[in-house]
């Protein structure tokens, strides 16, 4: 299976999940180690565009393909998940449901449905579970944001 990834360039080649272990995000809390990926590189560029103040348009990223094994996902049914799923600013119940897959240990990646555009996945990779060996990079190429998403 392949996923994308954006990232600064100097992060492009980790995928150690320290950044989201550092600051937390929706699918896990601050100290669980995760790797966010999106099924598509659309869904990774409205990821990142939600994230950014409107008026800075975000520069020096790197859009990461990374390949994982298919034997090794489950997926997080819409119709399973807390009423304040997709509620902004995030809630910890998603944030708990998250720690619980990373912590569990028992699947490599867990599939989540995006908050940002309906319909669509993003793939939680977890970089503790005996399988993350297996997940590589294929290919990092310079990525560079179409301004008009970002003016004001």
């Amino acid at each position: 299976m392949i996923v994308y990834r954006l990232s600064k360039s100097k992060y492009s080649a980790d995928l150690s999940g320290k950044g989201a272990e550092k600051a937390g995000g929706r699918w896990n809390s601050k100290g669980v180690a995760m790797i966010y990926t999106s099924a598509s590189r659309a869904l990774c560029t409205a990821e990142v565009a939600v994230h950014v103040p409107l008026g800075i348009v975000p520069f020096d990223y790197e859009l990461v393909t990374i390949e994982m094994p298919d034997d090794s996902v489950t997926e997080m049914d819409i119709k399973d998940l807390p009423a304040d799923w997709c509620s902004f600013p995030h809630s910890d119940s998603t944030q708990k449901l998250g720690d619980r897959f990373a912590r569990e240990g028992k699947f490599l990646v867990l599939k989540v449905p995006s908050v940002v555009v309906q319909g669509e996945f993003n793939f939680l990779i977890n970089p503790g579970h005996e399988a993350a060996a297996k997940v590589r990079i294929v290919k990092t190429e310079p990525f560079l944001f179409d301004k008009r998403l970002f003016i004001k």
